[in-house]
């Protein structure tokens, strides 16, 4: 899957019906409130069905937001083969940690659990986004 250079943000969320028979996607508070997207403002969705969803599961759904304009960073934080400890600060439904770095740059890394501190291979980076594998797992209070 290609990156766009502009993306923002990315999360797993789950498609809800309301009332009226709209649909919403909810935001995580924290890529608002630490990330670099702002109420009220307009952006671009993609949706990506995940792969542990049927094609005609639609319920269900990784969600990435990425702003129509402004201005981006050229350069990634982190390289593909490098290795960091971060801290998974929430995960998606599909069990997707989200790890953040300098400049709130967001790391992708599947298959951990809120607050693990985990030692991460990259394995694929964009200017916005980075998707990382476990390599090793900490104690809380190493």
């Amino acid at each position: 899957m290609e990156i766009p250079k502009n993306l923002l943000c990315l999360f797993t969320a789950q498609l809800e019906k309301e009332a009226d028979g709209s649909y919403v996607i909810e935001v995580p508070a924290q890529d608002v409130t630490k990330g670099q997207l702002e109420p009220n403002e307009k952006y671009r969705i993609a949706v990506l069905r995940t792969e542990a969803s049927p094609p005609e599961d639609q319920e269900e759904a990784s969600n990435t937001i990425e702003q129509t304009q402004g201005p981006t960073e050229s350069e990634s934080p982190v390289e593909i083969g490098e290795k960091r400890t971060v801290e998974i600060e929430s995960i998606g439904e599909q069990g997707d940690g989200i790890a953040r770095i300098e400049r709130g740059y967001v790391v992708i890394v599947p298959d951990t659990e809120v607050h693990e501190r985990v030692t991460i291979e990259i394995k694929n980076a964009s200017p916005n986004v980075a998707f990382g594998e476990v390599t090793e797992r900490h104690d809380y209070y190493e």
